[in-house]
């Protein structure tokens, strides 16, 4: 039996992912920052990342990324081997049909490493914005999420009175991997119901077991997916102090943002509100390591990490140190 100090200094396996959500400073050109994007994404594959992930929010004045699968695309051509992740689709704002043609194109294209997380939306201007009534998006969730897993078999199917059938099929059997996101019992049971795996926003205990039971009461198999840290982010640096003093507007800029969008009675991840900097060090939002830091914590027990390197605006070479630090020095340093 190995002593305890040779234990605690074991290395733990590392879930490590990269964040790109795109979002902006007013008035900054977005041309650079997505070729850097991209240029990210290659390198993160090249240095042992495990994921990276892409996110849909539609009108923000940070210009939060709005077009997922084109991005998953353009990420999966730049790579060979890293999964990507879009979390989350919000399914009822696309034409049924179209978006199984897509995610088949996407899942031939990347060779079935783009995973997806199906979430039905919370902000009525999204909804607005493409002519959707924000009162049917449980019916309008529904009924995509037939369509879609019809598509993706291999006999034709009845849309709308005509018989369907979508080519080509999806490069991964029997369809692309589709998880069912939300933070509600309704979806819960909604992703019991069509037999996908659950995936909330951070662990909700009480909302997974709505999921169990309801998949043991229909006879089905699944499994339930969170975050163990929400959707944290964090930066990496070898001095906090200054990074807190150099990049803070930027982490404040995003969060800020996002803030706004809070809607009574529904639960977000890591949700409280950061006016100030001070309150956003406060809050679990964000948090700026040094990569010793991060290890220590990683050797105690922590599992999961996701550095963010475009958040809010943040100036290219910041990011870029705090993407290689964590490749060229906490990775390595966790290796079994």
């Amino acid at each position: 039996m190995p002593a305890p100090e040779e234990v605690t200094d074991q290395p733990m396996p590392l879930l490590s992912a990269l964040r790109l959500n795109m979002t902006n400073v007013p008035g900054a050109g977005n041309a650079e920052r997505y070729r850097a994007a991209l240029d990210m994404a290659a390198y993160a594959d090249a240095n042992g990342v495990t994921a990276i992930g892409c996110e849909e929010h539609h009108l923000a004045a940070t210009g939060w990324l709005p077009a997922p699968l084109m991005m998953a695309a353009a990420v999966a051509g730049a790579t060979r081997n890293i999964r990507i992740s879009v979390n989350a689709l919000l399914v009822p704002l696309y034409h049924p049909v179209r978006l199984a043609e897509d995610i088949a194109v996407l899942d031939h294209l990347s060779a079935g490493r783009v995973s997806y997380v199906a979430g039905i939306g919370y902000r009525r201007v999204e909804y607005h914005a493409v002519g959707r009534d924000f009162r049917r998006r449980g019916r309008v969730m529904d009924e995509c999420l037939e369509v879609l897993l019809k598509a993706w078999g291999d006999q034709p199917f009845d849309y709308q009175g005509h018989l369907v059938d979508v080519t080509p099929k999806p490069y991964t059997k029997p369809h692309p991997v589709l998880f069912l996101g939300g933070m509600s019992a309704a979806a819960a049971r909604r992703a019991a119901r069509f037999g996908l795996p659950f995936s909330p926003p951070m662990p909700m205990p009480q909302i997974e077991a709505v999921y169990r039971d309801e998949l043991a009461r229909l006879g089905k198999q699944g499994f339930v997916f969170s975050p163990e840290n929400g959707n944290t982010v964090t930066h990496l640096t070898t001095d906090p102090e200054s990074a807190w003093a150099r990049c803070g507007r930027y982490f404040l800029h995003e969060a800020t943002e996002y803030s706004s969008w809070a809607v009574p009675d529904v639960p977000r991840p890591n949700e409280s509100p950061a006016a100030t900097l001070d309150e956003l060090r406060a809050s679990a939002k964000v948090e700026v390591l040094t990569p010793e830091q991060l290890i220590a914590q990683c050797r105690a027990g922590r599992t999961g990490v996701t550095v963010h390197p475009l958040i809010g605006g943040l100036p290219l070479d910041e990011g870029w140190e705090s993407l290689r630090l964590l490749a060229e020095r906490v990775l390595p340093a966790l290796q079994p």
